[in-house]
């Protein structure tokens, strides 16, 4: 999309801003089209290309009411008024282990805060484990060791899983995925459509911490820095904010591709425009440092302990104060609004008084950072 809106720029003096935004609202209801014809990293990394492999292939194949929402995770009625939020997620993190946390955290907190994004209170989760013919013994029992440790904060149950062993080679050590289940209160509707114009955008804590500590944690960088994974469950978190401003209309966590491309799953689903504002988004001077060594954008970075929040705009007070009053949420900020114009795009005010357009992740800068 770039290239199509550096050309039309270059077209001489009609341009007119108002023209470029309605060619750029025009691209991105194009359904996404894959042009690939091998997988690459690209397609695991949360941004143009994830979407693009999703859509041409899982739900074209697996397409029903509950995935066509692309959301974190399926909220499925049962009898009795009651519903029950399913989620999955992998886990191929390398290193398995890193400051702030190791696979066996992110696997327990992964599929947990999914869970919480579409309003579930999680109680049970599964965990199958691929491993790799000579992986240390004492290495998985240290990485279990993180997952138990990780269920018993957030007071749930690993109540069945699966293992199996490939031959040295044909797995980077360990690779884990968990499913989970849990149900969601009667009354919450955490979904694009409820978002409007006027609504108020909040983030739990800072960017990027989780993603630019795994990328340091690798070594393959002459750059030190004291930045630590945020890994953590943010189900507590939920819960608290839901207390507080009831009327919350939607939930996601930034994790692959962070929070820029997030912003933009949310513009496209709502059809509404996300309006964010530079100088208040959080990033701590650490992270902002690498990012800006490495030449990547905090907004494209993941995090794993935090999330984004839709709230009405007569319970932003009430919601800042809930977040700020528990551990993990001392730094939540208010870091932009929603806005009927321009539809289905995210707009970033810039700390100079311009604006730019903050598309989807393109490419992977950060690969395997969960």
């Amino acid at each position: 999309m770039t290239e199509h809106v550096a050309e039309y720029l270059s077209s001489g003096p009609s341009f007119r801003e108002g023209e470029v935004i309605e060619r750029i609202e025009a691209f991105r209801r194009r359904r996404p089209r894959l042009r690939d014809t091998v997988v690459t990293l690209a397609h695991g990394a949360g941004g143009k290309s994830s979407a693009a492999l999703v859509d041409a292939v899982f739900v074209e194949a697996f397409r029903n009411p509950h995935l066509d929402s692309l959301g974190d995770g399926a909220v499925i009625d049962l009898p009795g008024g009651r519903r029950i939020a399913f989620s999955t997620d992998s886990f191929v993190v390398q290193p398995l282990r890193f400051p702030g946390g190791s696979i066996g955290h992110l696997a327990v907190h992964g599929t947990l805060n999914d869970l919480a994004m579409v309003g579930a209170v999680p109680s049970w989760l599964t965990a199958a484990f691929v491993l790799e013919e000579g992986f240390p013994i004492a290495d998985l029992k240290d990485i279990v060791a993180d997952m138990a440790a990780a269920a018993r904060a957030a007071s749930v149950h690993i109540v069945t899983g699966d293992t199996k062993v490939v031959p040295r080679g044909a797995a980077d050590g360990l690779y884990i995925t968990t499913a989970g289940a849990g149900l969601v209160p009667a009354g919450r509707e955490l979904t694009a459509d409820k978002v409007l114009p006027g609504d108020r955008l909040l983030i739990s804590g800072t960017l990027g911490d989780h993603g630019m500590a795994v990328m340091l944690a690798r070594g393959d960088l002459a750059i030190e820095a004291d930045i630590e994974s945020d890994t953590a469950s943010v189900s507590g978190l939920v819960e608290c904010l839901l207390q507080a401003a009831p009327s919350t209309r939607w939930l996601r966590d930034p994790t692959r591709g962070g929070v820029g491309t997030v912003c933009n799953e949310l513009a496209q689903a709502s059809g509404l425009a996300v309006v964010l504002e530079e100088n208040r988004l959080p990033v701590r001077p650490e992270v902002a440092g690498a990012c800006e060594m490495l030449g990547i954008d905090p907004l494209y970075v993941a995090n794993e302990g935090k999330f984004l929040a839709v709230v009405a705009p007569d319970e932003v007070d009430a919601a800042l104060d809930a977040l700020r009053s528990q551990p993990g949420g001392g730094e939540a900020t208010e870091i932009g609004h929603i806005a009927d114009e321009p539809g289905a795009t995210v707009v970033l005010r810039t700390a100079f008084g311009g604006t730019r357009i903050v598309d989807m992740l393109v490419g992977d800068p950060l690969p395997r950072i969960c």
